[in-house]
Formats: structure tokens, sequence, C-alpha cells
């Protein structure tokens, strides 16, 4: 099971460039954003609460992040937890993306989701509830556009010509899907277009429930399981490591019998000497007793 992690929130070109290196210096399989483009003053509809993130604290924007990150790394894998499909056109979004997939040489993870945030999908020109169709169409457009010679596109929400759409990817037929949610309307896009389910903040025993649902849907649709990555989104919490390194271990090794392919840990901090700290320890201690289980 590969281990990555979320690059830190600091807004400065030394906290994002500096922690890249040492995580790819400490062989991170990952390097992982979130999306935010705007902090409404409403948060309603975050799970368990108000969203944490202070509308007035500086996010930078997610793509542009991981441009930044492909030029200053060489092998980690560079992703998005999610990126939020009703963000951003998905013309641009596609040769945004190609462009990091160019940058990095092919290490570009697309993680995507339809978003949660009423109030800044519509500040975005996205309907509310409309975006799961929309989102459909838009893993279309990506896929019309990375793969077709002459990119055309007829749909509800979406529509262009013949196109001249280059470069293509690096990586073939196009940088993996990972559809995050789990939704019903979620499991459905994992298997009808993703290429794996990011899941985020669940469990062994909600993973193992999940991961059965998933597989009885694909199964049914006649999608190869093997096909279909499973990964997780993990919020490494100071509660969690005041148990101790082995508590960490012993968690993890239950996703990798669940048949986890990857894990983001997110441990971000507005310290970045903890952040790196913490690094430290999942590179060090963590990863290699979770390799060796």
């Amino acid at each position: 099971m590969d281990i990555g992690c979320q690059l830190p929130m600091v807004p400065t070109r030394e906290a994002l460039t500096s922690f890249a290196r040492e995580a790819e210096q400490r062989r991170m399989a990952s390097l992982w954003v979130s999306d935010h483009v705007v902090i409404p003053h409403s948060s309603s509809g975050y799970p368990g609460g108000r969203f944490p993130h202070p509308p007035d604290k500086p996010y930078l924007e997610p793509v542009t992040v991981l441009a930044a990150a492909a030029m200053v790394t060489s092998h980690a894998r560079l992703g998005a937890s999610v990126f939020v499909l009703g963000h951003r056109h998905p013309v641009l979004m596609a040769k945004m993306l190609t462009t990091i997939d160019a940058l990095s040489g092919g290490r570009l993870i697309c993680g995507v989701g339809v978003g949660w945030w009423k109030q800044e999908l519509e500040a975005l020109g996205t309907p509310f509830e409309t975006r799961g169709r929309r989102a459909d169409e838009m893993l279309r457009v990506f896929k019309e556009l990375w793969t077709s010679d002459h990119p055309r596109f007829e749909g509800e929400f979406y529509r262009f010509g013949d196109l001249g759409f280059s470069p293509k990817p690096v990586q073939k037929p196009h940088p993996p899907l990972w559809v995050g949610g789990d939704s019903p309307g979620a499991f459905r896009r994992v298997v009808a277009l993703g290429d794996g389910w990011h899941a985020s903040g669940k469990t062994p025993a909600e993973m193992r429930d999940r991961i059965g649902k998933l597989r009885a849907l694909a199964d049914a649709a006649r999608r190869p399981w093997e096909s279909l990555t499973m990964s997780l989104r993990f919020a490494l919490t100071d509660a969690l490591l005041q148990q101790g390194a082995q508590a960490v271990v012993d968690l993890f090794t239950e996703y990798k019998r669940l048949g986890l392919a990857h894990i983001m840990v997110d441990f971000r901090r507005d310290d970045l000497g903890r952040m790196l700290e913490v690094l430290d320890l999942l590179a060090t201690k963590i990863r290699p007793a979770v390799d060796a289980a």
C-alpha cells in the first residue's frame, strides 16, 4: 500500500517547496492538494458542523499548487483530494490537468468529486442541483479531449465541435480518475467513468462495508474489479499521534488488509516545523512497519 501526504496550507513559496522536497526525499509516494477557490462565510452542508478553515485565512488555488510541486519534485505522484468538478469549465480544466501531467512527466492522479458546498459552487457558476449530471459530462469531456485526435462533444451542458487539443496527457489513455464520495451517485460514477474510488474519513469497518457495496455495483455492471483502485484520505490527528506510532501502524495495516492500494495522510498544521516532524515519523517508523505487515 502506497502512502502519500497532503501539501501544507501555509501560503508561502518556502513552505510549499521545502515540504515537497523533504517529502520526496523521504520517498513519500504522493503529494496532494484539496480544492477550494473561495471560502463562503456560510458553511451549510459541511459534515460535522462548520468548515474548519476561516474565510479570511489564505487558501492556495490547487491546480496552481500542483503545477508548482511538479517543478520541484521528480518521483512523487501528484494528486487532488479532490478537484471539485463544478469549480472550472471542463475544457479549461482538461488543459490545466494535461499541463500538470506534462510538467510532471506523467505523475498526476486526478481525484474528482461533485462538491458539497452550495454557496461556493454557485459563486463559481454551477447550480447546486445539477452538479452531479454536470460532473458526469465533465468527465466525458476530459476523456474526449485527452484521447481523441479530433475532439467533439454534444451534451446537455457542454458542447464543442472539432477542436485541436494538445498536448495530450503523458499517461495513456489519460491520468487516472479517482472518484470521491460514497453516495449512490458517486459509486455509479466510479463504476461508469472512474479508474478508482477515493474515500475520505472512513474507519476500516466503514471501508469494508462500502467496498462490498461498490464491488456489487461493479459486478452488476460487469466492470472488472481489478480495474478499480481503492484509496483513502486519512486525517492524522494529534489525538491519534499521542497514542504512539504503533497505533497508527495497526490502523493502516487494517486498511492494507482491505485491499487499499493508496492512503493519503492529511497532517496539515499551521506550523511547518511540526509538519516536518510528523513527516519524519511517517517515513521512518510508520511506513516501514506497514510495508512489513
